[in-house]
């Protein structure tokens, strides 16, 4: 197993791609803190589905855009199970977003967009990295998108958030190195998630633009994010790893 005796966090695990997340990584052998901010009832349904697997893993409700939430987290983490070597930054706002032009853009949801899907992994960020520093090594794998590099009429503030994470995955690629932290995201396309569904019908959605042809699902992305995780990785860091099919190349 990949992951084995190793323990990971993954923010945002009620549902969708956070739950993907959580169950690959809790197949290869990692305990997974599965943390979310209010859907306790699906988060609950997330380590009961590891469970079942004969997987350890804990939950924890925390708000990523409040410090102190992040710290109790870690804490939380390191209280059931002694350490924590992954953090998986998926928290975001995404579901029921509404497109608009930017300039009917409340700037109170410009500021929520922004303190969960940046300063929310930020604030995660600072409070596993003393920890991550103390043992020596760390991964972190961040969630960009798609839409960075192809733009999204009427999703300014959300595509703007995701730029910011890529530009805080590199900068942080550099303090972190020396500590033997790994740092990198992960970028999907639209993605057959409840949140997704909630956004469009994806029945119409267009994947002639799309080389492979299909819709992506949350474990197109997966393989991924535990490639990141693990060992394999560890002279990467500071890279984006765009998984949507072919749709956007750079």
């Amino acid at each position: 197993m990949r992951l084995k005796d190793k323990v990971a966090i993954v923010t945002g695990g009620a549902k969708g791609l956070g739950r993907a997340f959580a169950i690959k990584m809790a197949r290869e052998g990692a305990k997974v803190m599965v943390v979310t901010r209010k859907d306790m009832d699906n988060l609950t349904k997330t380590v009961n589905q590891i469970k079942s697997l004969g997987c350890e893993a804990d939950l924890f409700q925390a708000d990523v855009a409040k410090e102190e939430d992040t710290l109790s987290m870690v804490e939380a983490t390191i209280e059931t199970f002694g350490k924590v070597d992954i953090l998986v930054n998926n928290a975001a706002i995404y579901d029921g977003i509404k497109r608009k032009p930017f300039y009917e853009i409340d700037p109170d949801e410009w500021d929520l967009v922004m303190n969960v899907n940046v300063k929310g992994a930020f604030l995660a960020i600072r409070a596993v990295f003393p920890h991550m520093r103390n043992q020596g090594c760390g991964k972190i794998v961040n969630l960009s998108s798609e839409v960075f590099f192809t733009g999204s009429y009427g999703f300014a503030h959300y595509v703007s958030s995701k730029g910011g994470i890529i530009g805080l995955t590199r900068a942080l690629a550099v303090e972190l190195g020396p500590h033997n932290i790994c740092i990198n995201c992960v970028a999907p396309g639209f993605t057959d998630t409840e949140a997704s569904r909630g956004l469009a019908d994806l029945a119409k959605y267009d994947t002639s633009k799309t080389p492979l042809n299909r819709l992506e699902k949350p474990e197109d992305l997966t393989g991924a994010a535990l490639f990141l995780a693990s060992d394999e990785s560890d002279f990467i860091t500071g890279q984006t790893l765009l998984v949507d099919g072919g749709r956007a190349m750079h």
